[in-house]
């Protein structure tokens, strides 16, 4: 794919949602923080539902060190691996406050250093909280990566590091996020929605359904 391809496909991404958003619920960097890591192998509506009740409880380092994994766990229980990921976030609560006075660090190796944190979950606060031109990349983005041929890659680091190689600067703050919901609605796994997709003609996977 060439680089005039390229910058096609995001001046339509771009034209079709010129400002998109986290699905996730959340309205500090410490919330989408926790709600990041609560959505590993999680649907973000899932997610939603447990963060609206726990957040108006507790939505700070201090209130979530304080509640504990024992009641942290009723609000997360509907979540997959609730118990792993309630120790997680309580976890990684105690070391903000310990180690970054009760912020959430703006860092990639100090996010990475977190429990429950990876490189994905790290370029998510940076790019959402902080405006960095991360790309996290998730199941959506490795599947249109390399079904469109925008960046092909055998695994999730090689399609990251090709993307912040080949998207254009002025998409850097927004591609993640364009790729994520076209790949959550549009280009969907088992019989992607060809026919509504504003890239067909840009794309390059072969077996387009009508």
């Amino acid at each position: 794919m060439n680089p005039q391809k390229r910058r096609a496909i995001f001046e339509r991404l771009r034209a079709e949602n010129p400002h998109p958003e986290s699905e996730l619920d959340h309205t500090t960097p410490f919330e989408l923080l926790v709600a990041v890591v609560l959505s590993a192998q999680a649907t973000d509506r899932s997610v939603n539902k447990a963060t609206a009740l726990l957040f108006p409880v507790a939505n700070t380092p201090a209130a979530i060190a304080k509640l504990g994994v024992d009641a942290l766990i009723p609000y997360v229980q509907t979540i997959g691996l609730y118990r792993n990921k309630a120790k997680n976030v309580v976890a990684l609560a105690e070391i903000l406050l310990r180690e970054h006075q009760g912020t959430v660090p703006a860092q990639r190796e100090a996010l990475e250093r977190l429990p429950g944190v990876g490189r994905k979950t790290a370029n998510v606060v940076l790019n959402v909280a902080f405006g960095q031109p991360t790309m996290a990349v998730d199941t959506h983005i490795f599947r249109v990566a390399n079904r469109t041929g925008l960046a092909p890659g055998k695994d999730p680091g090689e399609v990251e590091r090709k993307l912040l190689k080949f998207v254009p600067d002025e998409f850097g703050l927004h591609a993640h996020h364009w790729l994520l919901l076209h790949g959550r609605y549009v280009c969907v796994a088992r019989a992607p929605k060809c026919g509504d997709c504003p890239i067909r003609d840009l794309c390059e996977y072969r077996d387009k359904t009508a």
